[in-house]
């Protein structure tokens, strides 16, 4: 007989009996045997049993064996095993039961799908139990797949909502698994099983340990799923604001260097770099990797530094005390350090023509969306943009996508894009390059159903049915917190170093270091920077090299 996996939970057999001497002898044979391997759970009754067969359901466990009395008030034996095995019917099922009622047993074989029938008294086990027993667990162990134990989110396609928490899971490299609720059969019985039978309950959210979040937040989510919000000391050496390349590669450096160091991220780290599907010119890795990648693994070297990330957390001001630099978050608190890199990149610029922000979340994503990936199997993609980011996810979708059209305001690619993008999308048959092509209107009822596109050499206006339309057209950064405080450009860039207005006060004897803003001890690093070059590497660059500036700045505090 197959052994249990060492670290995965154990699959359950259920024992149902009304008589109390006969279900506690039951469940003695039954953990005796197979107690090694299994987990053996004892319910005195059909009803409370089936909310127990529920409890696991959403939990995610795993049900490998019926062993139920059929003669029981209130709902007998076959009863039981109908209702149950609609939740779990891949469980063997065995039904005890006295000679009396064995034809009973008999004509419900048929009925309740029966496996097997035993009759009581089962004495000696070794004899008239176990064998019959270890067949049937054989049987199912030649079929069994491990149930899927993370987070599961139980929604419909098309909601915001949805999209929005299982990006966030996705970004924040939180196993999970989607269930439409429109589609698959399983989901509407998790809905049951919680007791949330009516739409407006949906998103819904379960948890491993089979609790409920009905139409949670991210914030929320966080906090269910264990992620740190709340900073755990009100000083520290350095606090990062924004987790992308430049941002993680500070904190990586910082905390390796002895510094107490916390980042801040509003969303999850990676940052825009984070949804790239396939990032193929980062030094070192010839074969590329993904933004999730790259990620995963600078969030992995930074925790075992010991740096401390928020997420999601957002910062919302920021004032100056003597020689502390003072950051408030959405939540109120604040965090006070001696050195403060700003790091928070960039936002997608939102396209403003009529019927996108109304299908935002709904068939219109911002960035690569690769929650949206595998749903979009067979159809026709639409992508706005026409730099690298819009070139990889060109790429990633042409995986699953029966035609990728990239809408391109200019002539071509070439303006805009790297050369080995240009040519892998040159090579895929299923992308279709659009020059002169814009988005000038959206269409649809609860969710995108078409696109309006304006042909700028001919103003001819064209119709496309579209369920999905990606949108890459360059990013805005998201700095207004630091107004008054800050030096900033006209777009909302923070100038660093020789950039800064030659006017600008500066109380020091020393210069200014290069990433250094105006005010002393508070550096810019990556996409948010005036001037910087929009490139992973450069980012990394940055961010590792501005902990010297800390460092030399902390030396004069």
């Amino acid at each position: 007989m197959a052994e249990q996996k060492a670290g995965t939970p154990k699959p359950v057999i259920v024992a149902v009996d009304d008589d109390p001497a006969v279900l506690q002898a039951v469940a003695r044979d039954l953990r005796k045997q197979y107690g090694d391997r299994f987990r053996i759970i004892r319910a005195d009754s059909g009803v409370t049993a089936l909310d127990t067969v529920q409890q696991l359901k959403l939990r995610g466990d795993i049900i490998a064996l019926f062993l139920v009395d059929q003669r029981m008030p209130q709902m007998s034996g076959v009863e039981f095993i109908a209702q149950a095995s609609e939740l779990f019917p891949m469980a063997k099922r065995a039904l005890l039961t006295a000679y009396a009622d064995t034809n009973a047993a008999i004509d419900s074989i048929n009925k309740a799908q029966l496996d097997y029938y035993l009759l009581k008294p089962w004495d000696p086990p070794e004899e008239k139990l176990y064998p019959v027993l270890d067949d049937l667990i054989r049987d199912w162990l030649a079929t069994f797949k491990p149930e899927f134990k993370g987070v599961k989110v139980i929604s419909d396609r098309w909601s915001p909502q949805s999209h929005a928490l299982r990006d966030f899971l996705a970004r924040n490299q939180v196993p999970y698994r989607w269930l439409d609720i429109e589609s698959n059969p399983e989901a509407q019985q998790l809905v049951s099983c919680a007791g949330e039978t009516d739409s407006p309950c949906l998103p819904l959210v379960l948890l491993p340990n089979g609790e409920k979040l009905v139409k949670p937040g991210t914030t929320e989510l966080a906090q269910a799923v264990g992620m740190q919000t709340e900073a755990e000391k009100p000083f520290y050496d350095l606090v990062i604001v924004g987790g992308g390349p430049a941002g993680l590669a500070a904190a990586v450096y910082g905390a390796s260097e002895g510094l107490h160091t916390v980042m801040v991220e509003r969303e999850a780290p990676g940052g825009q770099a984070g949804t790239s599907s396939r990032i193929e010119n980062y030094l070192g890795f010839p074969v590329g990797l993904s933004g999730g990648d790259l990620a995963r693994r600078a969030v992995t070297q930074a925790k075992r530094f010991g740096v401390e990330i928020l997420t999601p957390q957002e910062v919302s001001g920021i004032r100056i005390q003597e020689n502390y630099r003072i950051i408030t978050l959405s939540d109120g608190s604040e965090i006070s350090c001696h050195a403060l890199i700003l790091a928070m990149g960039v936002a997608w610029r939102r396209l403003t023509v009529p019927g996108i922000e109304q299908f935002t979340g709904a068939g219109v994503y911002y960035g690569a969306a690769q929650t949206e990936a595998a749903a979009c199997q067979d159809e026709e993609v639409y992508i706005v943009g026409g730099a690298n980011s819009a070139g990889q996810g060109a790429m990633y979708f042409s995986k699953y996508a029966r035609k990728v059209h990239i809408l391109v305001r200019g002539e071509s690619l070439k303006k805009s894009m790297s050369q080995y993008l240009i040519d892998q999308i040159a090579g895929t048959d299923n992308i279709e390059v659009l020059p002169f092509h814009s988005v000038v209107e959206a269409k649809g009822h609860e969710r995108l159903e078409q696109i309006l596109v304006k042909d700028s050499q001919t103003d001819e206006v064209k119709t496309f049915d579209a369920n999905s339309l990606f949108i890459f057209i360059g990013a805005t950064p998201s700095t207004d917190w630091l107004e008054g405080v800050v030096h900033r450009d006209q777009r909302g860039f923070i100038c660093t170093g020789p950039d800064i207005p030659q006017e600008t006060p500066w109380p020091l004897e020393r210069d200014r270091f290069l990433l250094e803003t105006n005010v002393p001890g508070i550096f810019a690093v990556g996409d948010v920077r005036h001037g910087s070059v929009k490139r992973v590497a450069s980012g990394v660059g940055e961010g590792s090299i501005c902990v010297q500036f800390v460092h030399r700045h902390l030396t004069n505090v």
